[in-house]
């Protein structure tokens, strides 16, 4: 349903909307979620720039049947960047025990997000999806918290007066990398979008940004390691997020020349080669470590090595199904989430390539303003980033390979 006048309404709110709010679909997007949630509005007012320098402006009232609705209608309109025209400060409750939260406790987006507290606009600091917010009223502060560290007592934000959401705008500079956000699709021009990641990729080597990538073992099975390798030893990868399974079989094709059981030179299966990624890993264990096994010259060569060899930030985190594991890779899910939190500071791009546990999970950490690519040959695999919120990721349906050896080839290309 659609009301359109405020006597319909049995509560409403009003909010306003502002920046690219026609040309990025906010607007439309704002009037789908209110009628999906079962919800309508009214348009007060409206502006519409009238050249792409120049923003917009629409105030609207939603309404409801009931509080309930409209909550979640509001909660859904403020993660889109909607503000509430009203001047209230911030609601919290204290957390009732450690690890709960008060029952109606404001989740985040990953967008840039701010709190009111005694008339004064606060930005919550360490923004990321699904987290409950902090505050300090003392010293005006607001941050995330994981529910898990949540403290009975803890001054916890609720509901959601006083709060704004600042939503990323478009860059009008980058048309190509902007046009990408729209859809995922294995036909997309694969070549103009891997030179437009390239010359990001080169901005921010320049600068102070770092670059992280989200490593899958299908890198190694595809033979494309050797150009992951490469973009370690040219200084494109500051972070690179795994799990037990690229570091095994990288190893694997290290120390026996396979991936799988499978000779990557000649595409075979190798005799006995189901064993080799047991004795790889049984290798490294002997060794203590990645980091060992580099140091008595067991490991010479391959992503790990590179990786250890550039003193890059290297975060490997487990799961229930690993063989071994390598000792490196950390099997308590809560401190691998610290370990990859702390390593994604500063970080400005991030390459998600084939391991959608570890690209998902990555993608719940990152702010919306970190640009992420993801490369699956899977297009569920992309599309399910983009499902649970990280709206900012480009997808490329393409395997592993031909994405990295194209990268590499661009990267060397004169800028």
């Amino acid at each position: 349903m659609t009301k359109t006048t405020k006597d319909e309404f049995t509560v409403a709110e009003e909010i306003e909307l502002r920046g690219h709010i026609i040309d990025s679909w906010t607007l439309p997007r704002v009037f789908q979620a209110i009628m999906d949630l079962g919800g309508g509005f009214e348009v007060l007012s409206i502006r519409i720039g009238k050249h792409k320098h120049e923003t917009s402006h629409a105030r609207l009232r939603i309404g409801a049947d009931n509080t309930a609705v409209l909550d979640d209608i509001i909660a859904h309109l403020q993660k889109l960047g909607a503000e509430l025209t009203s001047a209230n400060d911030v609601n919290s409750l204290p957390a009732p025990c450690n690890g709960v939260l008060p029952s109606n406790f404001y989740s985040t987006s990953n967008m840039p997000t701010e709190v009111r507290i005694e008339g004064r606009w606060i930005q919550i600091e360490n923004i990321e999806m699904d987290l409950a917010v902090l505050i300090d009223r003392k010293n005006k502060k607001a941050k995330t918290c994981p529910m898990a560290k949540t403290r009975q007592g803890d001054d916890i934000v609720v509901g959601h007066e006083g709060i704004r959401v600042l939503p990323i705008e478009r860059r009008r500079d980058n048309e190509v990398f902007s046009f990408m956000h729209s859809a995922v699709s294995s036909e997309r021009p694969k070549k103009l979008v891997i030179q437009e990641v390239a010359r990001e990729m080169r901005e921010i080597r320049n600068s102070t940004g770092k670059i992280l990538v989200v490593a899958g073992p299908a890198i190694v099975h595809s033979g494309a390691a050797p150009y992951l390798g490469e973009l370690i030893r040219t200084g494109y990868v500051d972070v690179l997020f795994g799990g037990n399974a690229i570091a095994t079989h990288d190893v694997e094709a290290a120390l026996f020349g396979t991936s799988l059981g499978l000779s990557l030179e000649s595409g075979s299966i190798v005799e006995g080669g189901h064993h080799h990624h047991m004795r790889a890993l049984n290798t490294i264990r002997l060794a203590g470590s990645l980091d060992e096994a580099v140091k008595k010259g067991v490991l010479t060569q391959g992503v790990m090595y590179e990786a250890i060899k550039k003193k890059i930030e290297l975060v490997l985190a487990g799961s229930i199904r690993d063989d071994g594991p390598i000792p490196d890779v950390i099997t308590d899910v809560l401190i691998a989430q610290d370990r990859m939190r702390a390593s994604l500071e500063g970080v400005e791009m991030a390459l998600m390539i084939s391991s959608m546990l570890h690209s998902i999970a990555t993608g719940n950490l990152l702010p919306a303003s970190v640009r992420t690519v993801a490369v699956d040959i899977n297009p569920a695999v992309v599309t399910k980033l983009t499902d649970r919120g990280s709206w900012q990721a480009i997808g490329l349906v393409t395997d592993a390979e031909l994405f990295l050896r194209e990268l590499t080839l661009a990267l060397a290309e004169p800028s």
